[in-house]
Protein backbone atom coordinates (compact mmCIF):
# COMPACT_ATOMS: atom_id res chain seq x y z
CA UNK A 1 0.00 0.00 0.00
CA UNK A 2 1.22 3.71 -1.14
CA UNK A 3 1.50 6.08 1.82
CA UNK A 4 -0.30 9.23 0.72
CA UNK A 5 0.79 12.35 1.36
CA UNK A 6 -1.29 15.06 3.16
CA UNK A 7 -2.26 17.94 1.03
CA UNK A 8 0.01 20.86 0.96
CA UNK A 9 -1.59 24.23 2.50
CA UNK A 10 -2.82 26.86 -0.11
CA UNK A 11 0.12 29.50 0.92
CA UNK A 12 2.55 26.53 0.20
CA UNK A 13 0.75 25.54 -2.95
CA UNK A 14 0.86 29.39 -3.87
CA UNK A 15 4.67 29.97 -2.95
CA UNK A 16 5.30 26.53 -5.51
CA UNK A 17 3.56 27.98 -7.84
CA UNK A 18 5.56 31.40 -7.46
CA UNK A 19 8.62 29.73 -7.22
CA UNK A 20 8.56 27.45 -10.66
CA UNK A 21 6.69 30.82 -12.54
CA UNK A 22 9.96 33.05 -11.53
CA UNK A 23 12.30 30.10 -12.62
CA UNK A 24 10.89 29.78 -16.17
CA UNK A 25 12.02 32.50 -18.30
CA UNK A 26 10.65 32.64 -22.04
CA UNK A 27 11.98 35.24 -24.16
CA UNK A 28 9.77 37.84 -25.06
CA UNK A 29 8.43 38.12 -28.68
CA UNK A 30 10.95 40.98 -29.81
CA UNK A 31 13.77 38.68 -28.47
CA UNK A 32 12.54 35.48 -30.50
CA UNK A 33 11.70 37.44 -32.99
CA UNK A 34 13.47 35.91 -36.49
CA UNK A 35 15.25 38.28 -38.23
CA UNK A 36 13.00 39.66 -41.61
CA UNK A 37 9.85 39.38 -40.11
CA UNK A 38 7.52 42.85 -38.81
CA UNK A 39 5.17 42.20 -36.49
CA UNK A 40 2.26 45.11 -36.14
CA UNK A 41 -1.32 45.47 -35.48
CA UNK A 42 -3.52 45.80 -38.19
CA UNK A 43 -6.43 47.74 -38.70
CA UNK A 44 -9.25 49.65 -41.55
CA UNK A 45 -9.45 52.83 -42.00
CA UNK A 46 -12.01 53.75 -44.69
CA UNK A 47 -10.74 51.35 -47.51
CA UNK A 48 -7.85 51.40 -46.55
CA UNK A 49 -6.00 48.32 -44.60
CA UNK A 50 -3.34 49.44 -42.25
CA UNK A 51 -0.55 48.39 -39.78
CA UNK A 52 0.86 49.88 -36.54
CA UNK A 53 4.50 48.70 -34.46
CA UNK A 54 3.51 47.14 -31.53
CA UNK A 55 5.36 49.91 -29.47
CA UNK A 56 3.15 52.62 -30.21
CA UNK A 57 -0.23 51.09 -29.52
CA UNK A 58 -0.37 50.95 -25.20
CA UNK A 59 -4.19 49.35 -25.76
CA UNK A 60 -6.78 48.67 -27.98
CA UNK A 61 -10.58 49.21 -26.62
CA UNK A 62 -14.23 49.88 -27.73
CA UNK A 63 -15.42 53.20 -28.21
CA UNK A 64 -15.59 55.02 -24.30
CA UNK A 65 -18.33 57.57 -23.80
CA UNK A 66 -16.46 60.87 -24.77
CA UNK A 67 -17.46 64.06 -23.43
CA UNK A 68 -17.58 67.43 -25.94
CA UNK A 69 -15.09 69.81 -25.95
CA UNK A 70 -16.41 73.11 -26.64
CA UNK A 71 -14.40 74.91 -29.83
CA UNK A 72 -12.57 71.56 -30.75
CA UNK A 73 -11.80 70.48 -34.05
CA UNK A 74 -14.59 68.15 -35.70
CA UNK A 75 -12.19 65.68 -36.07
CA UNK A 76 -11.55 66.03 -31.93
CA UNK A 77 -14.64 63.57 -30.54
CA UNK A 78 -13.76 64.48 -27.31
CA UNK A 79 -12.03 63.03 -23.99
CA UNK A 80 -12.85 60.30 -22.27
CA UNK A 81 -12.35 58.92 -18.91
CA UNK A 82 -10.51 55.39 -19.36
CA UNK A 83 -9.54 54.12 -15.64
CA UNK A 84 -8.87 56.96 -14.16
CA UNK A 85 -7.04 58.92 -17.29
CA UNK A 86 -8.59 61.45 -19.38
CA UNK A 87 -8.08 61.04 -22.76
CA UNK A 88 -8.62 62.94 -26.15
CA UNK A 89 -10.32 60.87 -28.39
CA UNK A 90 -9.81 61.58 -32.43
CA UNK A 91 -11.49 60.17 -35.43
CA UNK A 92 -8.78 59.28 -37.21
CA UNK A 93 -10.69 59.11 -40.61
CA UNK A 94 -11.94 62.40 -40.21
CA UNK A 95 -8.97 64.06 -39.46
CA UNK A 96 -7.37 61.92 -42.47
CA UNK A 97 -9.80 62.02 -44.81
CA UNK A 98 -12.60 64.23 -43.63
CA UNK A 99 -15.35 61.44 -43.63
CA UNK A 100 -16.58 60.85 -40.12
CA UNK A 101 -15.95 57.21 -38.76
CA UNK A 102 -19.38 55.13 -38.30
CA UNK A 103 -19.67 53.88 -34.87
CA UNK A 104 -20.42 49.74 -35.12
CA UNK A 105 -19.55 46.66 -33.09
CA UNK A 106 -16.10 46.62 -35.02
CA UNK A 107 -15.21 49.99 -34.58
CA UNK A 108 -12.21 50.57 -31.77
CA UNK A 109 -10.06 52.48 -30.17
CA UNK A 110 -6.51 52.35 -30.40
CA UNK A 111 -4.53 54.30 -27.58
CA UNK A 112 -1.21 55.24 -28.72
CA UNK A 113 1.80 57.21 -26.93
CA UNK A 114 2.45 60.33 -27.73
CA UNK A 115 4.84 62.93 -25.79
CA UNK A 116 2.50 64.84 -22.80
CA UNK A 117 0.06 61.64 -22.29
CA UNK A 118 -1.84 59.33 -24.55
CA UNK A 119 -4.37 60.10 -27.39
CA UNK A 120 -7.07 57.40 -28.30
CA UNK A 121 -7.63 57.06 -32.39
CA UNK A 122 -11.04 56.29 -33.55
CA UNK A 123 -10.32 53.03 -36.39
CA UNK A 124 -13.12 51.45 -38.57
CA UNK A 125 -12.31 47.90 -37.83
CA UNK A 126 -9.11 46.17 -35.59
CA UNK A 127 -7.66 42.98 -37.57
CA UNK A 128 -5.59 42.18 -34.84
CA UNK A 129 -1.70 41.07 -34.73
CA UNK A 130 0.20 40.74 -38.26
CA UNK A 131 3.06 39.32 -39.40
CA UNK A 132 4.73 40.00 -42.48
CA UNK A 133 8.40 38.93 -44.24
CA UNK A 134 10.82 41.00 -45.84
CA UNK A 135 9.92 39.31 -48.89
CA UNK A 136 6.46 40.60 -48.57
CA UNK A 137 7.90 43.99 -49.07
CA UNK A 138 6.37 46.27 -51.41
CA UNK A 139 6.70 49.78 -52.71
CA UNK A 140 4.23 52.33 -50.95
CA UNK A 141 1.70 53.09 -53.89
CA UNK A 142 0.35 56.49 -52.91
CA UNK A 143 -0.90 57.22 -56.32
CA UNK A 144 -2.91 60.61 -55.93
CA UNK A 145 -1.47 62.82 -53.53
CA UNK A 146 -3.35 62.44 -49.87
CA UNK A 147 -3.12 63.32 -46.49
CA UNK A 148 -1.49 59.45 -45.91
CA UNK A 149 1.69 61.09 -47.85
CA UNK A 150 4.26 60.86 -45.13
CA UNK A 151 2.78 58.86 -42.74
CA UNK A 152 2.85 55.57 -45.01
CA UNK A 153 6.80 54.94 -45.03
CA UNK A 154 6.31 50.84 -45.78
CA UNK A 155 3.65 48.75 -47.36
CA UNK A 156 3.38 44.67 -47.52
CA UNK A 157 1.53 42.75 -49.84
CA UNK A 158 -0.01 39.69 -49.04
CA UNK A 159 -2.52 37.28 -50.98
CA UNK A 160 -3.51 40.67 -52.77
CA UNK A 161 -4.15 43.03 -50.13
CA UNK A 162 -1.76 45.66 -49.49
CA UNK A 163 -1.07 46.58 -45.83
CA UNK A 164 0.81 50.51 -44.99
CA UNK A 165 2.98 51.03 -42.11
CA UNK A 166 0.95 54.11 -40.33
CA UNK A 167 3.60 55.84 -38.60
CA UNK A 168 1.53 57.23 -34.97
CA UNK A 169 4.58 58.91 -33.87
CA UNK A 170 4.86 61.51 -36.61
CA UNK A 171 1.21 61.70 -36.63
CA UNK A 172 0.97 62.61 -32.70
CA UNK A 173 4.23 65.00 -33.49
CA UNK A 174 2.30 66.67 -36.46
CA UNK A 175 1.24 70.37 -35.59
CA UNK A 176 -2.71 70.20 -36.91
CA UNK A 177 -3.21 67.11 -34.75
CA UNK A 178 -1.31 68.61 -31.58
CA UNK A 179 -3.37 71.59 -31.94
CA UNK A 180 -7.13 70.17 -32.15
CA UNK A 181 -8.81 73.76 -31.34
CA UNK A 182 -11.28 74.99 -34.28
Amino acid sequence: MQATQAPAEPFEVLLDYEQRSLSHEPGRPEQIEAAGHWRGVGFRLGQRRLLVSFDEVVEIIPMPAATPVPGAASWMLGVANVRGTLLPIVDLKQFMEDERTALHESARVLVVRQAGGNVAVLIDEMYGQRTFNDQDSTETDESESSRFDGFIKQSYRVNEVTWGVFDMALLTRTPEFRQAAA
